[in-house]
């Protein structure tokens, strides 16, 4: 990750949490105070963003972190996964804001995982999309390959990404392909999404590297693989869940992205005592 990024992001959390200063804790506790804190799992799951939650107090300072476990592995209920010794005033104020990051990246990364356990025979490779929390999504894509999962593109500005509404603005897709080819490089691939077999058809006339085979029914995609036949990377996308991602992965498409891994994971449960 790059931390110049992470430090932004930790540094406007700490702002938005102590815009002034903590009122509760400057009232009763003077800059002396030395404390013990644990880092306590109350959930299994998998664990994602401990250099994230550290870096919070080294930020805040005074407090030394002690990790016990490392990102990516699997934590359990009860287990203590780090240890805060240091400040008190410095602990109690970094703690929400760590908390917080921790939390969410472990949540990805645990759904994340849930998926990738379901792909577990099957050739396909999980991908996450840009449906991220505005701000957060180089923490959230990064907890993504903490649960096994991998990256599609960070960015805009990080691949062609031909969708529905740049074909109808361009009127076709070999229209659409032609007009990027005339203004990218050479060194550049071209996924283009489509609907329907005759948009597949379409794209490979076009020649394109990949073809997103989005919100096609399981039947339908599984003829456009074979129509494709291994002349372009295969994406299945659209109201993939864990009730049927192992059937999407016996279809033999290259890859599956999924929004929900971080638009709709749940937090892992973890406190500071």
């Amino acid at each position: 990750m790059n931390c110049l990024i992470v430090d932004k992001i930790i540094k406007e959390a700490l702002i938005e949490d102590i815009p002034n200063d903590d009122i509760s804790t400057e009232y009763i506790l003077d800059n002396y105070s030395i404390a013990t804190a644990d880092l306590l799992c109350k959930q299994d799951g998998i664990i994602s963003g401990l250099e994230v939650f550290k870096r919070v107090f080294d930020i805040l300072g005074n407090v030394d972190v002690i990790l016990y476990k490392k990102d990516s592995d699997r934590v359990y209920n009860g287990e203590k996964i780090a240890q805060l010794k240091g400040s008190t005033k410095n602990i109690l104020k970094g703690e929400r804001v760590a908390l917080n990051i921790l939390q969410r990246m472990s949540g990805v990364a645990t759904l994340t995982n849930e998926f990738v356990q379901k792909l577990n025979g099957s050739k396909t490779k999980l991908l996450d999309t840009r449906k991220t929390t505005p701000s957060l999504r180089i923490l959230e894509k990064y907890a993504v390959t903490c649960g096994g999962g991998y990256n599609h593109r960070f960015n805009l500005s990080d691949g062609i990404m031909l969708k529905d509404n740049h074909i109808s603005a361009c009127g076709g897709i070999k229209n659409a392909v032609s007009l990027i080819r005339k203004k990218t490089s050479f060194v550049r691939k071209i996924e283009v999404e489509t609907e329907n077999l005759d948009m597949v058809r379409e794209a490979l006339e076009a020649n394109v590297d990949i073809i997103m085979l989005d919100n096609m029914d399981l039947d339908m995609a599984k003829k456009a693989i074979e129509i494709i036949d291994n002349k372009a990377i295969t994406e299945f996308s659209g109201n993939v869940s864990l009730d049927n991602i192992e059937d999407v992965g016996k279809i033999g498409v290259d890859y599956v992205s999924i929004g929900a891994l971080t638009h709709s994971y749940k937090v892992l449960d973890l406190s500071i005592k």
